[in-house]
């Protein structure tokens, strides 16, 4: 799929909702100046110069470049393009003929051998550079880990004469040049071969040179304490959860910072400044990250975060890369276009704490494809329907039995009535010192299997407050020492559940103060 403005400005809208799930579109207020997926099979409208281009199947439809033969490029869009530009793309590198060869997107591409390019070299570096008629020129270099057969996301900003190369959301190169002033997108192999998708050009404008750099106000960026639960656990190579620590500490009060720095591959705490927009779609979070909102008015709004590697039902083993050692605290989530928060595909040791969401699309907080040791806790979800799964379908035992063990405690479940949570396959689901008020379908739903142990709860005005029959297979759940009150109805529990204390210490508090102290407790400002 293809748009290019001003022909075609309803396609673009439409191409860019449909691939801002995948990629990192750098401001919620840029306009898509072209787009495509390659998911209508083929590549009219781009003008090829050597090589041997055509649509392939990499997992879905995409552009493939073969054989490291040929000086290659394609190019796209109407005119003499545009100028200030954003060029990004997922790239694949394949193959390398010999040293000084990159694969590359192209921007303000005058010709076929007329543009700026950030490639990606056959040393795994980022390079970034012009031609002007005839060899590369070499403008800037940057550190990348690049790898053949991986996908990377590559972007190259051109606003004015400065020039910002990023691979995988983080800012690798830039430099100035004042050669082009316009010109279209495009694509290369130079005497390499690769695979692109999810081409997207936008009007973005990069930040100032040097970026402004928020300051934290002392004491407000805190990342102290730990969580209780199965984030606290030792298990899979990761003892407890401690997020960032031992990293640095940055502030971000943009969507292009924020996105750059949860996606970096080492450990970070990230201090969110105020409300920031991100583009629609959901945002991938590395391994050994902490985000952390400042004060009590600091969040996220237009999109989710991703916790967890691409979706797939063939792999049935925790792979070495899977993400891992997570803390998501202090935020508000409004407005996401999928989840709020996702952790999917053996992402382990997540803490989720004293965060408020409410608003979204889909779910508010959704664990699912074998996740395991994840802590909920102290967090206000309401006005929304669907708030948090645990599993996402009956089908899925391969990846989940064993698996998705989650502690949620001290949340205040305010009105959202069903999945609070709704559970299939995991053993031992501990839900402790909750406060369920107004939940009109169901408090917590076992299924298929799982076995839920539920103790210690506050349920006010919960018709079906806890339940292994809800829909589907049945589960398997027990229900001890709760308080129902204001027309709650009695628990529907049967069959054995592993016991939580079997894997960590905990403390039960009396249930008849759990509505005040959660209410006093739960969601943002209260760390």
């Amino acid at each position: 799929m293809r748009s290019n403005t001003p022909l075609h400005l309803a396609c673009a809208a439409l191409g860019a909702a449909i691939v801002a799930a995948l990629l990192i579109i750098p401001s919620a207020s840029a306009a898509t100046l072209f787009s495509d997926d390659f998911q209508d099979g083929d590549a009219t409208g781009w003008a090829r110069s050597g090589g041997s281009w055509s649509v392939v199947t990499d997992g879905s439809p995409a552009y493939r470049q073969s054989g490291t033969s040929a000086d290659a490029r394609a190019l796209a869009g109407g005119g003499s393009g545009w100028g200030d530009q954003a060029v990004q793309a997922r790239v694949k590198p394949i193959a390398y003929n010999g040293s000084g060869r990159y694969v590359a997107v192209l921007a303000r591409a005058q010709s076929s051998s007329n543009y700026y390019f950030l490639g990606l070299s056959n040393t795994g570096a980022a390079v970034l550079g012009k031609r002007t008629g005839g060899a590369p020129i070499t403008l800037a270099t940057g550190a990348a880990g690049v790898t053949t057969g991986a996908w990377h996301t590559v972007r190259l900003e051109a606003f004015g004469t400065t020039l910002r190369g990023f691979v995988n959301n983080v800012q690798v190169v830039s430099t100035t040049d004042t050669s082009f002033g316009s010109g279209r997108a495009g694509l290369a192999g130079y005497y390499a071969s690769a695979t692109f998708d999810d081409v997207l050009v936008t009007d973005l404008g990069g930040p100032t040179d040097p970026p402004t750099t928020p300051t934290i106000p002392p004491g407000s960026c805190r990342t102290s304490g730990s969580p209780t639960g199965f984030a606290s656990v030792n298990a899979w190579g990761q003892n407890g959860t401690t997020g960032g620590a031992g990293g640095p500490t940055v502030a971000v009060d943009t969507a292009a910072e924020l996105l750059a720095a949860i996606g970096q591959q080492s450990p970070l705490t990230v201090c969110v400044m105020g409300t920031i927009t991100v583009p629609a779609g959901m945002h991938d979070v590395a391994s050994d990250k902490t985000i952390l909102g400042v004060g009590a008015t600091s969040g996220i709004t237009g999109g989710g975060l991703n916790i967890g590697l691409p979706a797939s039902d063939a792999v049935t083993s925790p792979p070495a890369d899977a993400v891992h050692n997570v803390i998501i605290r202090n935020l508000s989530f409004r407005g996401a276009t999928d989840d709020s928060i996702n952790v999917q595909m053996f992402s382990h040791h997540v803490w989720i704490d004293h965060n408020d969401l409410a608003d979204g699309y889909d779910g508010l907080i959704d664990i699912k494809r074998g996740s395991s040791y994840v802590t909920v806790s102290w967090n206000h979800t309401h006005d929304h329907t669907k708030n948090m799964l645990l599993g996402h379908d009956d089908g899925n035992a391969a990846q989940d039995v064993g698996r998705l063990k989650v502690t949620y405690h001290n949340n205040w479940f305010d009105g959202t009535p069903q999945r609070n949570p709704r559970v299939r396959f995991g053993e031992p689901v501990h839900v402790y010192n909750n406060y369920y008020f107004y939940n009109t379908d169901t408090g917590v739903a076992c299924q298929a299997d799982a076995g839920c142990l539920v103790e210690g709860n506050y349920f006010e005005r919960v018709e079906e407050p806890v339940t292994n029959s809800y829909a589907g297979p049945g589960g398997r759940c027990v229900a001890r020492n709760n308080v129902f009150v204001n027309e709650s109805g009695a628990p529907d529990c049967s069959g054995t559940v592993q016991e939580a204390s079997a894997y960590y210490s905990y403390t039960v508090a009396d249930p008849n103060s759990v509505k005040a102290t959660v209410m006093a407790g739960a969601g943002v400002g209260k760390i």
